[in-house]
């Protein structure tokens, strides 16, 4: 049951997380805009679009991206002031221990920590199409990173395509070989001169195309110069174009859906996926940890006050970070299994939290 004081400090947390990220939202839009401000002049963009559409979602995800250390900083502020006021002191005089007040700390940091979670599965991801839909249509215009030459894909575990070259304006590719493969054997061979996407969901049209099969010692071909055929391929043009931010334009189940359809496609690099997927999970544990954290530094009152609290705490954060992206790129480069390389910083970061608690002001 929580008392009257564990409210206090719930709505003293609450209050000064939600001025903190009000303050960094301020900032990172000052910023933002005043790098790309020449592009919005530039380009055929309206403001409703640049408000709406960009700014709006560009903020859901910054503070998506700053969340946990806007929760240590707004942890370590509050109660270096309580701190500095001396009410910390006074809630000890009163018999409360150090265990007993972290309760109200948790059930506001466990609040925040179920906010990101639904946020980052869900919520950001959705942001993030729109706005980086945005900045591929009108700033980053040159931002892709699909190949357009000498493609190769898999459409399914034993069957590849390659494309010599495909043209993104009209969705059409040229000299388009399909291979299936059983037991090791090229079983099926279908080459055509010309393909084009026709629509959804996976539709195509080849022109002057041959059709070889091999069966044992046997060889059938069928050669259509100048004829036409139409029909489906496990491929579609959005297979052709790919964007370092795909990964954060799905939702989870999506990434989930999109995970299991490139497994069944053969592709085995899909470790930048399955990190994405574990950081929307551990980021929000972050979230407690440093709640933790951030009040074992700033419950002792001490000779530097306030300032040195937040410098201890920033830094405590910085390090968070650097170590976070630190292990994940590690993830990503399968030189850690993206779980583990995902939670190292937590378990580290459990263990100085754990330290630093036993050496709280009791």
């Amino acid at each position: 049951m929580l008392k009257k004081l564990d409210w206090y400090i719930i709505k003293k947390f609450l209050s000064t997380f939600f001025f903190t990220v009000l303050m960094i939202t301020l900032i990172s839009v000052i910023i933002d805009f005043s790098d790309k401000v020449e592009d919005f002049i530039e380009e055929p963009v309206s403001i409703k679009q640049i408000v709406v559409d960009y700014y709006l979602n560009w903020i859901l995800w910054i503070n998506g991206l700053l969340f946990p250390l806007g929760v240590l900083i707004a942890v370590v502020f509050f109660t270096s002031r309580m701190a500095f006021n001396s009410e910390i002191i006074s809630i000890f005089n009163a018999g409360i221990s150090f265990r007993r007040l972290m309760v109200p700390y948790l059930v506001a940091g466990g609040f925040l920590a179920a906010l990101h979670l639904i946020g980052n599965h869900y919520v950001i991801p959705m942001a993030n199409e729109t706005h980086w839909n945005f900045q591929h249509t009108y700033i980053y215009k040159h931002s892709d990173k699909g190949k357009d030459s000498n493609i190769h894909l898999f459409v399914g575990p034993n069957q590849k395509v390659y494309v010599d070259r495909y043209y993104k304006r009209d969705t059409s590719a040229k000299n388009i070989r399909i291979e299936t493969i059983k037991d090791n054997k090229l079983t099926y061979l279908f080459k055509a001169g010309i393909a084009k996407w026709t629509g959804p969901p996976n539709n195509w049209k080849f022109k002057n195309y041959e059709i070889r099969t091999f069966n044992e010692k046997r060889e059938s071909i069928l050669i259509a110069e100048g004829g036409e055929l139409d029909t489906t391929l496990n491929l579609t043009n959005q297979d052709f174009i790919y964007y370092d931010e795909d990964k954060e334009m799905m939702t989870s189940p999506q990434l989930m859906e999109f995970m299991a359809i490139q497994r069944r496609k053969g592709k085995g690099n899909i470790k930048k996926y399955e990190t994405e997927l574990q950081r929307r999970s551990a980021e929000p544990f972050t979230i407690i940890i440093l709640t933790i954290i951030g009040l074992a530094v700033a419950a002792r009152k001490v000779r530097g006050g306030m300032g040195l609290h937040l410098a201890i705490g920033v830094g405590i954060g910085a390090i968070y970070i650097f170590l976070s992206k630190f292990s994940i790129t590690f993830a990503t480069n399968e030189s850690l299994p993206p779980m583990l390389g995902v939670w190292i910083p937590n378990i580290i970061f459990t263990f100085v939290a754990i330290y630093l608690v036993s050496k709280a002001q009791k």
